[in-house]
């Protein structure tokens, strides 16, 4: 079941012959992990590529003063992990933690190269998804310096609005760029 919504996802933007489905359940091993758990430490490679069936997950790091920021927060469907110390088998300065119970389908980096070489479609595909993420990243990099924090809090209730029923505050907040309280404020002002 849980391949199957791989599968699904995929085919909503390139054609899966019986081989190529094959081959993602040979490569992606289902995983579960309970809320708060960190599956990729910072400082060591990342060892999966992830794809998240159901939960949200966050990367996150420590500042100078040693406070969480999180940089990414995901809900499925989608990829996630630390992308380009993964793709490149770099470490991370970054923490890959799931913020509830989490349902995923994990690809090492080697069985990700194998699996590329054997499926022109799953290749096509992981070239989607890549391009995907760099347009996510150079938007994401845009809105930070472009909307102030009420406008950045607004297109992320649009765009997820399931995420304030299942992270907490403090994450959203420094996923935003601002402190607990100044989400607060504009919570309470858009009521």
């Amino acid at each position: 079941m849980m391949h199957q919504k791989l599968i699904d996802f995929i085919q909503l933007h390139h054609s899966l012959n019986g081989n190529d489905i094959n081959l993602v359940h040979r490569y992606f091993e289902p995983v579960l992990f309970p809320k708060n758990r960190i599956i990729e430490e910072e400082g060591k490679v990342p060892v999966y590529l992830y794809y998240i069936i159901s939960g949200y997950m966050r990367l996150f790091h420590y500042n100078e003063n040693g406070d969480e920021v999180t940089t990414h927060i995901n809900c499925p469907p989608g990829f996630f992990t630390s992308y380009s110390n993964f793709i490149q088998q770099t470490k991370s300065d970054e923490n890959v933690e799931c913020v509830t119970d989490c349902e995923l389908l994990r690809i090492t980096k080697q069985d990700l190269n194998t699996l590329t070489e054997e499926s022109a479609a799953i290749k096509n595909f992981s070239i989607y998804v890549f391009q995907q993420s760099l347009t996510y990243n150079e938007n994401r990099a845009n809105e930070l310096a472009a909307l102030n924090a009420e406008q950045r809090y607004r297109k992320l209730m649009e765009n997820y609005p399931g995420i304030l029923h299942h992270v907490p505050i403090s994450y959203i907040a420094s996923f935003l760029g601002m402190k607990p309280e100044s989400l607060s404020r504009i919570r309470r002002k858009m009521i």
